[in-house]
Protein backbone atom coordinates (compact mmCIF):
# COMPACT_ATOMS: atom_id res chain seq x y z
CA UNK A 1 0.00 0.00 0.00
CA UNK A 2 1.02 3.31 -0.50
CA UNK A 3 0.10 6.74 1.75
CA UNK A 4 0.73 10.50 1.10
CA UNK A 5 1.82 11.64 4.52
CA UNK A 6 1.49 15.78 5.58
CA UNK A 7 4.68 16.18 8.50
CA UNK A 8 4.35 18.97 10.29
CA UNK A 9 7.37 19.18 11.87
CA UNK A 10 6.48 22.06 14.02
CA UNK A 11 8.79 24.23 16.79
CA UNK A 12 10.82 23.02 20.06
CA UNK A 13 11.34 19.47 19.78
CA UNK A 14 8.70 18.61 17.16
CA UNK A 15 11.33 18.11 14.29
CA UNK A 16 13.86 15.90 16.51
CA UNK A 17 10.60 13.55 17.08
CA UNK A 18 8.89 13.68 13.57
CA UNK A 19 12.42 13.07 11.98
CA UNK A 20 12.55 9.51 14.30
CA UNK A 21 9.06 9.08 13.41
CA UNK A 22 9.72 9.25 9.90
CA UNK A 23 12.84 7.12 10.24
CA UNK A 24 10.56 4.24 11.98
CA UNK A 25 7.78 4.53 9.31
CA UNK A 26 10.55 4.10 6.79
CA UNK A 27 11.47 0.98 8.71
CA UNK A 28 7.19 -0.25 8.98
CA UNK A 29 7.24 0.34 5.17
CA UNK A 30 10.31 -2.08 4.46
CA UNK A 31 8.73 -4.36 6.43
CA UNK A 32 5.37 -4.75 5.54
CA UNK A 33 5.68 -3.78 1.26
CA UNK A 34 4.32 -0.24 2.25
CA UNK A 35 5.16 3.30 0.92
CA UNK A 36 5.25 6.30 2.40
CA UNK A 37 5.22 9.67 0.69
CA UNK A 38 5.99 12.52 2.66
CA UNK A 39 5.84 16.41 2.39
CA UNK A 40 6.80 18.25 5.03
CA UNK A 41 5.08 21.45 5.74
CA UNK A 42 4.87 24.52 8.08
CA UNK A 43 2.42 25.31 11.03
CA UNK A 44 3.00 26.62 14.65
CA UNK A 45 5.53 29.20 15.41
CA UNK A 46 8.15 28.63 12.69
CA UNK A 47 5.16 29.20 10.54
CA UNK A 48 4.19 32.45 11.72
CA UNK A 49 8.32 33.08 11.12
CA UNK A 50 7.98 32.47 7.66
CA UNK A 51 4.30 33.61 6.64
CA UNK A 52 2.96 35.57 9.51
CA UNK A 53 0.13 32.87 10.12
CA UNK A 54 0.45 30.12 12.23
CA UNK A 55 -1.79 27.16 9.93
CA UNK A 56 -0.74 28.79 6.12
CA UNK A 57 -3.38 27.58 3.55
CA UNK A 58 -0.92 25.58 1.58
CA UNK A 59 -0.31 23.72 5.02
CA UNK A 60 -4.18 23.12 5.53
CA UNK A 61 -4.87 22.41 1.35
CA UNK A 62 -2.20 19.31 1.40
CA UNK A 63 -3.09 18.18 5.12
CA UNK A 64 -6.26 17.71 3.80
CA UNK A 65 -5.19 16.19 0.84
CA UNK A 66 -2.92 13.67 2.46
CA UNK A 67 -4.01 10.33 4.24
CA UNK A 68 -2.41 11.28 7.68
CA UNK A 69 -0.66 13.79 8.79
CA UNK A 70 2.59 13.46 11.65
CA UNK A 71 2.37 16.17 13.56
CA UNK A 72 5.85 17.52 15.80
CA UNK A 73 4.83 19.80 18.27
CA UNK A 74 4.34 23.39 17.95
CA UNK A 75 4.64 26.40 20.40
CA UNK A 76 7.23 27.83 22.84
CA UNK A 77 8.48 31.01 24.36
CA UNK A 78 9.70 32.38 22.02
CA UNK A 79 5.74 32.97 20.65
CA UNK A 80 4.09 33.93 23.71
CA UNK A 81 3.93 37.33 23.81
CA UNK A 82 2.63 38.21 19.91
CA UNK A 83 -0.37 40.13 20.47
CA UNK A 84 -3.64 38.04 18.76
CA UNK A 85 -1.67 35.10 17.38
CA UNK A 86 -0.72 31.99 19.24
CA UNK A 87 1.33 28.97 17.53
CA UNK A 88 -1.42 26.52 18.83
CA UNK A 89 -4.05 28.32 16.73
CA UNK A 90 -2.65 25.99 13.85
CA UNK A 91 -3.79 22.74 15.82
CA UNK A 92 -7.24 24.30 16.75
CA UNK A 93 -7.44 25.36 12.82
CA UNK A 94 -6.30 21.43 11.72
CA UNK A 95 -8.49 19.56 14.19
CA UNK A 96 -11.55 21.67 12.82
CA UNK A 97 -11.27 21.38 9.45
CA UNK A 98 -10.19 17.61 9.19
CA UNK A 99 -12.71 17.02 11.56
CA UNK A 100 -10.52 15.49 14.72
CA UNK A 101 -11.44 15.68 18.34
CA UNK A 102 -9.87 12.98 19.89
CA UNK A 103 -6.62 12.23 20.51
CA UNK A 104 -6.36 7.89 21.16
CA UNK A 105 -3.58 7.65 23.53
CA UNK A 106 -2.59 3.81 24.00
CA UNK A 107 -1.26 2.71 27.44
CA UNK A 108 0.13 -0.70 27.55
CA UNK A 109 2.56 -2.33 30.66
CA UNK A 110 5.36 -4.37 29.78
CA UNK A 111 5.82 -7.73 32.51
CA UNK A 112 9.20 -6.06 32.55
CA UNK A 113 8.57 -2.26 33.62
CA UNK A 114 5.59 -3.47 36.42
CA UNK A 115 7.97 -2.70 39.30
CA UNK A 116 7.84 0.68 37.95
CA UNK A 117 4.07 1.23 37.65
CA UNK A 118 2.55 3.10 39.77
CA UNK A 119 -0.97 1.73 40.07
CA UNK A 120 -1.50 -0.76 42.79
CA UNK A 121 -0.09 -4.18 41.85
CA UNK A 122 -3.81 -5.94 42.37
CA UNK A 123 -4.72 -3.84 39.30
CA UNK A 124 -2.01 -4.65 36.95
CA UNK A 125 -1.77 -8.21 38.27
CA UNK A 126 -3.10 -9.19 34.31
CA UNK A 127 -1.64 -6.68 32.57
CA UNK A 128 -2.96 -3.76 31.74
CA UNK A 129 -3.68 -2.72 28.17
CA UNK A 130 -6.18 0.72 28.00
CA UNK A 131 -6.81 3.08 25.53
CA UNK A 132 -7.77 6.43 26.90
CA UNK A 133 -9.69 8.66 24.49
CA UNK A 134 -9.37 12.10 25.07
CA UNK A 135 -11.66 14.84 23.98
CA UNK A 136 -10.42 17.64 22.07
CA UNK A 137 -13.29 20.24 21.73
CA UNK A 138 -14.11 20.99 25.39
CA UNK A 139 -12.84 24.27 27.26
Amino acid sequence: MEFNIAVIPGDGIGPEVTREAVKVLDKTGEKFGHKFNYTYLDAGGCAIDKYNNPLPEETLKKAKESDSVLLGAVGGPKWENIPNMRPEQALLGLREELGLYANLRPCVLFDELKDACPLKPELIEGGLDILIVRELTGG
